[in-house]
């Protein structure tokens, strides 16, 4: 099971939801990251405060944010409800509220809701609103809606290596995407796109869907030759659960002839006669 991550730090602010390469132990001189396991990769407000009351001795780390993934590393997205819910124990508890925001365009399409319906308006501090997954070369806007939080956040970045030399040409695809609701645009365009291959894949003989599609990806079972047969024809996708999981994400670009001719090639493969031994 996919879960979101909750965090315990002597730190301030925590960087990253994600355990890449160390990278919130290595910024922050020591966050302690500690995993709460959630139903459909979701965090519950449940969960946390059983996290946050599990101990209260001095071995314990003193819990201070708690990070949610908007949409989820599973494909799925939190509602308005299910944040304020979460809100009203981080508030109970003194806690900070971080959403990594890689798929937020994502999830704001799902949802069909206004932005500060899961950010501000649900309790969210901050919020990292993700751009490469939605079309930018490069750049993540961090987004501080508790604004005493974002003091001297201009030296943390620049200590971290993420001060680049021509910033302004890293910014300026954000003005595009932020008019006429693009980034928008895009995001509605790759959920669809993940239901159509979801619609595509369901049917299909030895094929089976993993998870709900709520966003732009789609998880599924196939059998491992058939695995093997679409790498050889070319087509990349990672394989993350044993032998026969795989995870497919649908970018901002995808087209529906991609989707149709990944179908067909699926489909021909399964077939009785095709099928590889």
């Amino acid at each position: 099971m996919l879960v979101d991550v909750f965090l315990q730090t002597p730190a301030v602010f925590p960087l990253t939801k994600k355990a890449d390469c160390g990278a919130p132990e290595f910024f922050s001189n020591g966050t302690k990251v500690l995993l709460i396991p959630g139903e459909q990769g979701k965090i519950s407000a449940e969960s946390i405060e059983g996290m946050v009351t599990r101990r209260a001795d001095i071995h314990y780390p003193k819990p201070r944010a708690v990070s949610l993934t908007q949409a989820t590393e599973w494909g799925t997205v939190y509602t308005p409800d299910e944040l304020k819910a979460i809100w009203s124990v981080t508030r109970k508890h003194d806690l900070k509220i971080q959403m990594d925001g890689a798929r937020f365009a994502n999830a704001v399409a799902s949802l069909g809701v206004s932005p500060k319906e899961i950010t501000w308006q649900a309790g969210v501090d901050v919020l990292c609103f993700g751009g490469t997954k939605n079309g930018a070369q490069v750049g993540e806007a961090v987004v501080f809606f508790n604004r005493e939080m974002a003091e001297e956040f201009d030296y943390r970045c620049k200590q971290a290596g993420q001060l680049a030399s021509k910033m302004r040409f890293m910014s300026a695809p954000w003005v595009g995407m932020l008019e006429n609701d693009i980034w928008l645009r895009y995001g509605s365009h790759a959920n669809q796109m993940a239901q159509l291959l979801h619609d595509g894949l369901k049917d299909l003989p030895n094929a089976t869907i993993m998870a709900p599609v709520e966003a732009n990806m789609v998880f599924a079972k196939l059998p491992k030759p058939v695995i093997e047969a679409l790498h050889a024809r070319g087509w990349k996708f990672y394989v993350i659960f044993g032998e026969d999981g795989c995870r497919f994400v649908c970018s901002w670009d995808i087209t529906e002839e991609d989707v149709n001719a990944f179908v067909a090639d699926a489909r021909e493969i399964m077939s009785a006669d095709s099928m590889p031994r």
